[in-house]
């Protein structure tokens, strides 16, 4: 039976020997500006490192079964149970017990500093072996290990230490011994400069490791290096109780099977860590305390008697129940007509949770259900096998949960045999089970599907849950290449529908996209597939956890920022180098299938008008985006539809109440406030929509007048009067734009207005080169083929003329066309 990761005591041997308090550099992330930096640490603070990423995976994970302890050699004193017991074994100091870890382990561990007496390795690894063996005297399914972190500087005594590898042996405990720059083939790492004693130590640790199964020595780089990757956390689920039934034992016993068995997780479903939310809480003075409530034993006090400190405390979801007002109008003691909203809400409105009766919205009404939930069906516990089908029609989409594991109870061989031969026969057969499923007597069943597996040793089930009829909802649409007109006969030709060119581009740039053979080459020269589920990381958990980590360990997150994600959790991010210079080709020739263009980037063009006042704090308002409260009976203006809202900036100034001649006139704010209403039942006016706040869709990048409602635009632009130019120049363009697209003919009366608006604007804001411009090309592009002859007829008929030099003179300004010409523009 497969397992996951088990029950795990670890203890931590971590030399402080002086040697250890060696300073040395290491590389620190890239700065705000990609400079690179470094840090000075000494050989124990880089040590600590590895020890601490590997603690906090204790804690993060949670688990009570992960625990650790940590025992320090080259101490100054000795505290250890080997030399209670039989003396020996100098400078070695149980630091840590081995327990479930929490903050204060890295606490301790980060206040660590190198002492003044050299310790021995060995007589470490006797300690430690003997702390943890004793440790597991009374837990037989647990595992041991001992990781020792040393520079490898300090004399070893190595007589009989054979004898000390067989002892260790009888523990079968994993041990890992990893040093400070030690060498190391595989990364092709060899220190310059060693020590004759550091050379001697580390040929020591090879040999000594190589006589213990499961074993290694390494260098503290690459262990750090292989800490920080991302690893899949294993958990070893439970196995739960059940009996797999086909038939009907209770009326067919004869013609049923029985199968007890054992249920256990084989999937589960992994979230990020929540961020815990703090904020910050005053305490009570001394006087007034209760000294065993729970707030007390969080808050911090500074020792003055009845002085207040402001403490931080842990945010927890509170629930709060309120009648937002009284629909039916029987309470109140009869005084709701005297009521506002506002004496409404401080009448008590607030419900204690006890007063509350659980309701089950059916169509637009609620259910009262006094009990809290309907009578539950009356099931007993369970897998039944309801019938078979064939394992090609499983749709793997309807899987609605976690894959579990349905063993046979290791204990029967009879109920395992009866297990496996269902297993083989469904695997033969190619067949798949549902089963009706119930984890408890009363409980709601399940309805899911049992596939056969077969491991190399055992036969399984797995099951996983599958929807119900009505929880699947089917859509249905249309096909995609199936275009009609207005007659009801096909269009084979459209835009929407693609060419046989488009169609064989888009296939090669599938095929050349292929990732199936863009992997790493195997033993044989064939490439395999890039992509590996089981070697592809979910960044939102490991980049959390990472962050997590890294700010429980370092002091000033600022100065030592978070290092760059592992390079196994964003390898993934990209399509790999040799599939994107494969595809190049068929990219280039779908760009010109398909006429692909690159969209430019539209600009957001800040407006005066499109601010809204703050609100003050001792303003007594209600904004519009607020839930005003209903009430029964409305009053009859609430019914009528309100007016939408007009761009004047007349329309919406207050109208100054009596008695205020004499005041301050508020400053005018685009934020709309309504004030509660002294009558009963007052509603909030339904908001209507704010043009100016509207991005216009049909808007050109760079233009300030939109397609939509040009004349509009403009006027609102030419009244901030700091535009003038650019607005002349883009309404110009957007007539020219509009009259020249098909169905123009709708929007003639309209292009005509703009123009009127535009000449009037250009005579008084001294524009007339700039009209005369626009009217030149506007008839150009109007009379060449296909053009739009019929909107330049209108322009004659309006008389949307060039403007002379006289016309200009009347209202002071400047024009170089001369009456004759102005005429003979007509003509031409």
């Amino acid at each position: 039976m497969p397992l996951g990761a088990g029950s795990t005591a670890t203890v931590f041997l971590v030399d402080v020997s002086p040697t250890m308090g060696v300073m040395r550099t290491i590389e620190l992330p890239p700065g705000p500006n990609g400079e690179s930096r470094t840090k000075q640490v000494t050989h124990l603070q880089w040590s600590l490192q590895f020890a601490m990423l590997k603690i906090q995976e204790m804690i993060f994970n949670g688990r009570k079964t992960d625990q650790c302890g940590v025992i320090l050699f080259g101490t100054e004193e000795t505290v250890n149970i080997v030399n209670r017991a039989d003396g020996g074994y100098d400078h070695v100091t149980e630091f840590i017990p081995i327990a479930q870890p929490n903050a204060d382990t890295l606490a301790k561990l980060a206040a660590l500093q190198a002492s003044n007496v050299s310790g021995d390795p060995v007589d470490a690894l006797i300690v430690g072996a003997e702390t943890l063996s004793n440790y597991l005297r009374t837990k037989r399914s647990w595992t041991g290990r001992i990781v020792l972190l040393t520079d490898g500087e300090s004399p070893i005594q190595i007589e009989r230490w054979e004898l000390i590898a067989k002892k260790l042996n009888s523990f079968n405990f994993r041990i890992t011994i990893i040093g400070v720059d030690f060498d190391d083939d595989e990364i092709d790492f060899h220190e310059e400069g060693k020590s004759h004693i550091k050379r001697e130590n580390e040929r020591f640790f090879h040999k000594f490791t190589a006589s213990i199964p499961n074993s290694i020595v390494g260098t503290l780089s690459f262990a750090l290096e292989e800490v920080r990757k991302p690893e899949v956390k294993e958990t070893r689920s439970s196995l739960m109780a059940n009996i797999l039934r086909l038939g009907d034992p209770e009326n067919n016993p004869l013609e049923a099977l029985e199968i007890v068995v054992k249920t256990s997780k084989a999937t589960a479903l992994a979230r990020p860590k929540t961020w815990k939310r703090f904020a910050p809480r005053e305490s009570k003075p001394a006087d007034e305390m209760d000294v065993d409530s729970e707030s007390t034993r969080d808050r911090d006090w500074d020792g003055d008697e009845g002085a207040r400190k402001t403490v931080w405390a842990e945010l927890r979801m509170r629930t709060e129940f309120h009648v937002e007002n009284d629909e039916q109008g029987n309470e109140n003691n009869g005084n709701e007509e005297d009521m506002d909203v506002d004496d409404v809400k401080k009448s008590g409105a607030k419900v204690e949770k006890e007063q509350l009766i659980r309701g089950f919205k059916y169509g637009s009404s609620y259910v009262p259900c006094p009990d809290g939930q309907f009578a539950k069906l009356s099931t007993h516990m369970g897998i039944s096998i309801c019938g078979f089908f064939s394992a090609d029609n499983f749709r793997r989409e309807h899987s609605m949960s976690e894959v579990q594991y349905v063993w046979a109870d290791p204990r029967s061989p009879p109920h395992q045999v009866a297990l496996s031969s269902l297993v083989g026969a469904m695997d033969k057969l190619n067949m798949y089970a549902i089963a009706r499923w119930v984890s408890r007597d009363n409980l709601e069943p399940k309805m899911g599907v049992l596939a056969p597996c077969r491991f190399q040793k055992v036969d399984c089930f797995l099951w996983v849950q599958m929807p119900f009829a009505d929880d699947v909802r089917k859509y249905t649409f249309s096909p995609l290449q199936n275009l009609s007109n207005r007659k009801g006969e096909r269009v084979t030709v459209h835009p929407y529908l693609p060419t046989y060119e488009q169609i064989e581009t888009m296939d090669r740039f599938v095929d050349a996209m292929d990732l199936m053979e863009a992997g790493e080459k195997d033993d044989d020269g064939n490439r395999s597939p890039w992509y590996d589920t089981r070697l592809s990381y979910n960044p939102a958990i490991h980049r959390t956890k990472q962050a997590l980590f890294h700010g429980a360990v370092v002091e000033d997150v600022v100065a030592e920022s978070l290092s760059p994600p592992h390079p196994e959790l964003i390898k993934y991010f990209e399509p790999p180098k040799r599939v994107l210079k494969r595809a190049n080709e068929a990219i280039d020739q779908c760009r010109t299938a398909f006429a692909i263009k690159k969209v430019p980037k539209r600009v957001a063009r800040p407006r005066k008008k499109d601010h809204a006042r703050a609100q003050d704090d001792d303003e007594d308002i209600l904004l519009l985006d607020r839930i005003a409260p209903s009430n029964h009976s409305q009053p009859e203006a609430s019914n009528s539809r309100p007016q939408p809202q007009t761009s004047d900036p007349a329309a919406k100034r207050p109208i100054p109440s009596k008695g205020d001649d004499d005041s301050e006139t508020e400053p005018e704010s685009d934020v709309d406030v309504w004030a509660p209403s002294s009558k009963k039942g007052a509603k909030l006016p339904t908001p209507s929509p704010e043009p100016r706040m509207v991005t216009d869709p049909q808007r050109a990048p760079g233009r300030i007048i939109g397609l939509a409602a040009p004349l509009s635009d403009f006027k609102d632009n030419i009244r901030e009067g700091d535009v003038v130019s650019k607005a002349v120049e883009d309404l110009g363009w957007v007539v020219k734009e509009v009259v020249l697209r098909p169905f123009a003919g709708r929007r003639h009366t309209e292009m005509i207005e703009c123009l009127n608006e535009l000449r009037g604007v250009c005579l008084q804001e001294d524009e007339i080169d700039a009209w005369n411009s626009i009217l030149r090309k506007l008839k150009m592009e109007c009379t060449k083929e296909p053009g739009n002859p019929a909107f330049w007829n209108e322009v004659k008929k309006n008389k949307l003329g060039l403007i002379t030099a006289s016309e200009a003179a009347r209202h002071g300004g400047k024009s170089n066309i001369p009456d004759a010409s102005a005429e003979e523009f007509w003509s031409t």
